[in-house]
């Protein structure tokens, strides 16, 4: 499966706010005061019909504001749903991802039985997604989107977006992945390798099924077998047939790898400590 790295990782409420300040600034100079009688006006159904026809024709700057203020005014009356739907989508399109998923989950709490329900906590959980970084920053929205999207396909196992909910969290668990993966990688790059084996580890146990499998166990002997040459030594018979056993393990499951030539000579580098250590001992 192809994956995608977002590259969405900027301060949205920040960016909104100064967008819909300088449209409403160009409004001033441009003499344009049309819109501004329009915010101040209290016909509140012009506004109404305002209001949706801005959202319809995709100008969220223009209806923002004003499902803002009717939202708030027709709560708990007929209009509300479709007020409280289409303010929760203003704010996805205006990529305010985090307060759009804060109301499409405040819609399906309030509006349990709506038709719209099942969409919102759909996009709920897309909105999560949407806030998933580039893999090497911070994963908590990856995780967020991917426990929302499971809670989404345990609620609608019938919804016909069952398939792109299960296709997302595909693609946020290989991101995870690849996070996990790099980052047991530097730790073999700063030579820290008992926390490279640990990371190694982790990942195989949070991802078994990874189509990286043999390169992260080749990696974890490896791994193994750097800590027992740099080992204390109390602890360094041990790390040595540690690393061994890591080593029968990988050509058990991966006889004709391409690693497997460079992965004898630290065998064989392993059984001579050993036999080295066996014989230091005795003669102590």
């Amino acid at each position: 499966m192809h994956i995608v790295f977002l590259d969405y990782f900027r301060p949205m409420h920040f960016s909104r706010i100064a967008l819909l300040a300088l449209f409403v600034f160009s409004l001033g100079i441009s003499g344009c005061n049309g819109y501004n009688k329009l915010l101040k006006s209290r016909d509140l159904e012009l506004k109404y019909e305002k209001a949706l026809e801005y959202y319809y024709a995709g100008k969220y700057y223009k209806a923002y504001p004003l499902i803002e203020e009717l939202a708030a005014i027709y709560r708990g009356q007929k209009r509300s749903e479709k007020l409280f739907y289409l303010y929760a989508y203003c704010d996805y399109y205006l990529e305010d991802y985090l307060l759009a998923a804060y109301r499409f989950d405040e819609f399906t709490k309030t509006f349990p039985t709506s038709k719209y329900t099942e969409e919102c906590a759909f996009m709920e959980a897309m909105c999560q997604y949407k806030m998933s970084p580039i893999y090497e920053l911070d994963q908590t929205h990856s995780y967020q989107a991917m426990s929302s999207l499971q809670l989404f396909v345990d609620r609608y196992p019938q919804s016909p977006r069952l398939d792109s909910a299960n296709m997302l969290v595909r693609e946020l668990e290989l991101k995870i992945e690849r996070k996990n993966y790099e980052g047991a990688n530097q730790y073999m790059r700063m030579m820290d390798y008992r926390a490279a084996v640990i990371a190694y580890e982790n990942l195989l146990e949070a991802f078994p099924d990874t189509k990286l499998r043999e390169e992260v166990m080749f990696k974890m002997f490896k791994s193994k077998y750097l800590l027992s040459q740099k080992s204390v030594e109390e602890k360094k018979l041990e790390r040595i047939d540690d690393a061994m056993k890591a080593y029968v393990t990988f050509v058990d499951q991966f006889p004709g790898s391409l690693f497997v030539k460079e992965a004898e000579t630290y065998y064989i580098a392993l059984d001579k400590a050993r036999k080295d250590y066996i014989v230091e001992n005795d003669e102590f």
